[in-house]
């Protein structure tokens, strides 16, 4: 039989990034019992530093988790780590099964598991991913101004990331990579801003020295570059909640999954929030950690009127009943 590991708490948290661990730490400052259960498997482990963070910038994203846990636990939270298997529901709330089949009581549940980036299938990409191979403007542009930057299409947007990296370079390709056919205004306003159109499919990187120096294209052309931004899928972690009824939904803007939740944060099923790339997949580190504390206000508050409810009724019970 499975173990169920200590009481009943007020919260379980899974996920352990920027959302999770920022919810966390308000929860236990606001007295709930919380244990955060963390798998370890951040997006952003293999990026030199946090960026768009006030006061964190460049940061180890390592040493930024390694700070949040250890303020969870200096406030009363708790860690655990591990992958989460299902989450259902019982009688004092939710039962939160992990892999190895331990399983952990809770009241309410945050959601703030993750993304996983599903890459474009070029050989290549994968070992460069959060090096010279990456996503988003805002969190590497500063980094890499100035250089030279290659958009790898994927579909209509892959023409507006081309023209923000603009912003930062005046030597941005867009890759077409036989995936994007562009409209007479997009040629036209690439063309105005100097970003050189490649036709055809790519076959390879070209990497030296472990350094990306370009990429090649299948009729041989080759395209000097020292950054390639591409447009990974991104597809949720949170499929831990089907015994609760609920499943990532699809997109409405480009590939991949998130759980669908209301401003707070709360999902459909009652009792369960989700906060951070859970929700919103565009989210950055300030941002998802900011979602997860409107999400604890909010499942602090959900607990103080369940509270409020159970007071109410123990206190209309007749004395020595």
């Amino acid at each position: 039989m499975a173990e169920n590991q200590g009481e009943v708490v007020d919260v379980a948290v899974i996920g352990g990034g920027p959302a999770g661990l920022s919810a966390g730490v308000a929860l236990a400052r606001a007295l709930r019992s919380v244990v955060v259960i963390d798998a370890g498997e951040q997006r952003n482990l293999r990026a030199d530093g946090v960026h768009g963070f006030l006061s964190r910038e460049g940061m180890s994203p390592r040493d930024l988790l390694a700070a949040g846990r250890e303020e969870l636990v200096r406030y009363g939270g708790t860690t655990a780590s591990g992958f989460v298997r299902s989450a259902s529901r019982g009688e004092d709330g939710f039962i939160v099964t992990m892999e190895d089949g331990s399983t952990r009581t809770a009241r309410r549940l945050l959601i703030a598991s993750g993304i996983v980036d599903e890459l474009p299938d070029l050989p290549g990409v994968a070992d460069r991913w959060g090096r010279d191979v990456l996503y988003c403007p805002y969190c590497h542009g500063w980094e890499i101004r100035n250089q030279r930057i290659g958009v790898l299409a994927a579909d209509s947007h892959s023409v507006l990331q081309a023209l923000t990296f603009r912003q930062w370079s005046s030597d941005v390709a867009i890759l077409l990579n036989d995936a994007l056919e562009l409209s007479e205004g997009q040629e036209e306003q690439l063309a105005a801003l100097s970003v050189q159109v490649m036709e055809g499919k790519v076959r390879a990187l070209d990497v030296r020295d472990d350094r990306l120096v370009g990429a090649t294209l299948e009729s041989g052309a080759t395209v000097a570059l020292d950054v390639l931004a591409v447009s990974p899928a991104t597809m949720s972690k949170a499929n831990m909640l089907q015994r609760l009824g609920l499943e990532p939904a699809a997109l409405q803007e480009g590939p991949g999954t998130r759980l669908e939740t209301d401003e707070s944060g709360r999902t459909s099923c009652p009792g369960v929030w989700a906060a951070g790339n859970a929700t919103d997949v565009s989210a950055q580190v300030m941002t998802a950690a900011a979602a997860g504390l409107r999400a604890a206000e909010a499942i602090n508050a959900d607990l103080v009127l369940a509270d409020a409810r159970r007071a109410v009724e123990a206190a209309r019970v007749p004395a020595g009943q």
